[in-house]
């Protein structure tokens, strides 16, 4: 079996690495320096353990996947400007779900999350994804108008979800990256149904 390349970047200033466990202190930095994210969805800043709970945690065992990939986007000084978390087959053959895609407050408004995704997109694409999956937090509305706008689409809520301080709503939202139906895709993933 060929070895499966990280993702490009699609912009000239940015390579990929993997995350590993001796990036810990790297990522934790990186979530501490930017904590919009973390503020939207769990009401605080990001807590020291959130790193390692990146890095070594993962769903569960049983919901069935392929490999969980930690990506790192490094600058030409070799500083994270953007990290994603991304599981392949979660749930099923061809979906790929995206746990984390996160990027520098810097950056935002740049254009740069939309070229970092599209690198993203096409090699999970290249390596068998068909489908794309995701959860966003209700009301995050910075989330919810950039993943619409790539064509993501909701598929189910999720209420009563713990994230740090706040009990959130999650939207749960697919998107077919080599065309489908949301019932082609809901019958791969029984778990999704509204």
């Amino acid at each position: 079996m060929p070895p499966i390349f990280l993702p490009s970047p699609q912009t000239p200033d940015v390579r990929t690495i993997e995350i590993t466990p001796r990036h810990e202190p790297t990522l934790r930095r990186f979530f501490e320096a930017n904590p919009e994210y973390f503020l939207a969805a769990h009401g605080e800043p990001a807590k020291p353990s959130e790193a390692y709970a990146e890095i070594y945690g993962g769903p569960p065992q049983d919901w069935g996947f392929s490999r969980k990939w930690l990506i790192g986007y490094v600058d030409t000084h070799n500083n994270l400007v953007a990290f994603a978390n991304v599981i392949s087959d979660f749930l099923a053959p061809g979906v790929w779900h995206i746990g984390l895609f996160m990027i520098e407050t810097s950056r935002h408004g740049s254009g740069d999350a939309q070229l970092l995704y599209r690198g993203l997109e096409s090699w999970a694409y290249k390596h068998g994804a068909q489908w794309m999956r995701l959860g966003i937090v209700q009301g995050n509305a910075r989330a919810e108008r950039f993943w619409e706008t790539l064509g993501y689409r909701q598929t189910r809520i999720r209420e009563g979800v713990e994230m740090g301080k706040r009990m959130n709503t999650i939207r749960v939202m697919f998107k077919p990256i080599t065309g489908g139906t949301l019932e082609q895709y809901l019958s791969r993933v029984e778990r999704d149904r509204p």
